[in-house]
């Protein structure tokens, strides 16, 4: 695939768990978790914009593409 979902890197980064992530975004875990480890088909712009706001990073620093 090649958009690689860097999310747990600026989790690790903002030393924020999963579960205080879900809280401030509002998204159940189980969905964050599917969007961490790349199983996504596709993300909505305003829960990558919450993501953003939470993390205080840019959609850049989630999302990269890879050739």
């Amino acid at each position: 695939m090649p958009i690689i979902i860097n999310l747990d890197v600026m989790m690790a980064k903002r030393k924020m768990s999963l579960n205080e992530l879900s809280d401030k975004v509002g998204i159940t875990i189980s969905n964050l978790s599917i969007l961490k480890t790349g199983k996504a088909k596709a993300i909505r712009i305003e829960t990558l914009e919450a993501i953003c706001k939470a993390l205080d990073c840019q959609p850049g620093d989630i999302l990269e593409f890879v050739k």
